[in-house]
């Protein structure tokens, strides 16, 4: 199974992909994370905020692995504990399909994309930069995978 992380955003802060990568890297090869960068539409460009997500709608869907589970992050979505995402991550492992997880830009996530994933999921209640979501989404899986190989990494 491969994990997909979607973010539209590039040319991060080195602390971020220092930060994703160190996760990414930690993932068991079985389960390793792919981060898949989407160019942020132009906002000099005097195009509308609706129009702006719907571009960059249009290239998130045009990247997305052919087969796989979507979810997309959302303040609004699900709020599961890192339990409850590792015994998503089992059932996910044991369904056979790969993941991708979006992360939409500086607006969010057009409508379009939100509609056409399988779930949403929220990191937080609060609103949060999307280069930060990166490396916290990469803490949680890698925390969710070491609950499932009862690895002392997490502690309750």
């Amino acid at each position: 199974m491969r994990l997909f992380i979607l973010a539209v955003g590039n040319r991060m802060p080195e602390w971020i992909a220092s930060g994703f990568s160190e996760y990414a890297k930690r993932m068991p090869r079985e389960m390793r994370i792919e981060l898949l960068e989407i160019r942020p539409e132009p906002r000099t460009t005097g195009k509308s905020t609706a129009q702006i997500m719907a571009a960059e709608a249009g290239r998130i869907l045009a990247a997305l692995p052919a087969g796989c589970l979507r979810i997309a992050l959302d303040e609004r979505g699900a709020h599961p504990t890192t339990r409850q995402l590792a015994q998503q991550m089992g059932e996910w492992m044991c369904g056979g399909r790969d993941v991708a997880f979006i992360i939409g830009g500086a607006d969010g996530l057009h409508d379009s994309v939100k509609d056409g994933a399988q779930q949403l999921l929220a990191l937080s209640a609060m609103t949060l930069p999307h280069g930060l979501v990166r490396v916290l989404l990469a803490e949680q899986l890698y925390r969710a995978q070491s609950l499932l190989h009862n690895h002392p990494y997490h502690r309750e």
